[in-house]
């Protein structure tokens, strides 16, 4: 979903099957390192200084760009999502600026996922934001209207494959992924932006392209095997589902911040003891996870900034958790819907002029290392109220609490930590933990509790 789609997509509950634990996260997205930030509409040199200063001493793997493309004019977020050519001229970076950024982020060990615009080309005429002139159907030396499906309707039924495939993205001029040309085009940019050093995509709109065709295009590569992210969203009944997509690479599974929400504000984090598969939910090797997107905060379909504890504690749980892979949705505060990024893209410093910086919160921040330390490792020693307070451990590696309540919780936990002091990463206190590996802590109302392994002292 991209812009300003109207169909809201809500997921069905799914079936809850009883399952054991959920199983540790696979190689998805490969490497050691498997959290995302991603710096929504940050432009490219505030996105290389942020994998200096921040990203990559936290330990996030990667970082995710919005749509280095050409597009329409205009202050509006979206303008991004309606490219009219495939030159890197966008108004958060030129060419140049984007190199730059993709190997400064190398240089502090962070790889770079770039948000992917090919199911579809812009709607109006006008004038690029790099000086391109266009028209709807007619993209000089790009494409014109031969390559575009013949459905020039919205889409209307998403019980119907061919019209969510083959007719338009509220008023998008749709690509025909099936056509030669249109396949070795977008397969051309693709590789062009591999050229330029970048470690993976994220395929917008992806469940309005048939998978063959992704399928096709992805082939084409000079790096075949590249990381892909799908955008599918999953939606009851549908006539395109997520699953049909995890042959091309990983799907962003939708339901689990759905879900994530509806635990977090009105049911118990104690139903959360089954996450992931156990919700009916794809296999954790394959799945994208968030507590946010861009697309979601605006329709509130997830929790977002604006949700206070619920909000931060959702990250806590992710990153905890071992199902997906996650993305940390990193933006700006916004009341109007279309409000495009402050300053143009340009982060002079975090919490400054409407930047939020959620992969910069401590509470989250902290937990990207918790992450890294624990990967691999099943979960063990769980333990809950039957209502609001959890906790839980990561093998012999880390051990999370997280209290949900509106009052303080005091209690003696059971970890299979080894003896020894750690450092609570949540608040920078030491923690004993005893021969028998447990130790008493008292967490106030909505605050957690993280220890890890690679964190023995604050």
């Amino acid at each position: 979903m991209n812009m300003r789609r109207s169909v809201s997509c809500v997921a069905a509950l799914a079936a809850a099957a009883s399952m054991a634990l959920a199983s540790p996260a696979e190689a998805s997205p490969p490497g050691s390192k498997d959290v995302t930030a991603v710096l929504f509409e940050w432009n490219y040199a505030s996105v290389a200084k942020e994998c200096t200063t921040t990203l990559g001493p936290a330990g996030y793997g990667y970082v995710q760009v919005s749509p280095p493309a050409e597009h329409v004019r205009g202050p509006q977020w979206w303008t991004s999502y309606q490219p009219v050519s495939y030159r890197i001229a966008g108004r958060l970076g030129d060419r140049t600026a984007f190199r730059n950024m993709v190997d400064t982020c190398h240089a502090a060990g962070v790889k770079v996922v770039v948000d992917t615009v090919i199911n579809h080309m812009s709607s109006g005429s006008g004038t690029g934001t790099g000086g391109s002139s266009y028209t709807k159907y007619d993209y000089p030396g790009l494409y014109s209207v031969y390559d575009f499906d013949d459905c020039t309707a919205e889409i209307t039924d998403y019980r119907d494959r061919w019209n969510v495939q083959h007719c338009e993205l509220v008023g998008l001029a749709d690509l025909d992924t099936g056509e030669e040309y249109v396949r070795r085009t977008i397969a051309g940019y693709m590789n062009d932006l591999l050229s330029l050093g970048v470690d993976g995509f994220r395929i917008d709109a992806a469940k309005h392209i048939p998978a063959a065709d992704l399928a096709n295009i992805k082939s084409r590569l000079t790096k075949p095997d590249v990381y892909w992210k799908q955008e599918v969203i999953y939606g009851a009944g549908e006539a395109v589902q997520p699953t049909e997509y995890t042959g091309n690479g990983d799907v962003q599974e939708f339901r689990y911040a759905y879900d994530l929400k509806r635990v977090f504000r009105n049911e118990r984090l104690a139903y959360l003891k089954n996450y992931g598969e156990g919700w009916g939910y794809m296999n954790s090797s394959v799945a994208g996870v968030f507590v946010d997107n861009h697309d979601t905060e605006r329709n509130g379909s997830t929790l977002s900034y604006k949700d206070g504890a619920d909000y931060t504690l959702a990250h806590v749980f992710m990153l905890a958790w071992p199902y997906g892979a996650p993305d940390i949705n990193s933006a700006y505060e916004w009341s109007d819907f279309d409000a495009g990024p402050p300053n143009d893209g340009r982060v002079d410093a975090c919490w400054r002029d409407g930047w939020k910086c959620q992969h910069a919160w401590p509470e989250i921040k902290s937990m990207v290392a918790f992450r890294n330390a624990t990967r691999g490792q099943a979960v063990t020693d769980w333990w809950d109220n039957g209502n609001n307070a959890i906790a839980f451990g990561r093998g012999s590696k880390g051990f999370v609490a997280i209290n949900h309540e509106q009052s303080s919780l005091t209690r003696t936990y059971q970890t299979s930590l080894p003896a020894g002091t750690y450092c609570n990463v949540q608040n920078n206190t030491p923690v004993t933990v005893d021969s028998a590996g447990r130790f008493t802590a008292t967490l106030g109302p909505n605050t957690a509790l993280a220890l890890h392994t690679g964190k023995r002292s604050c």
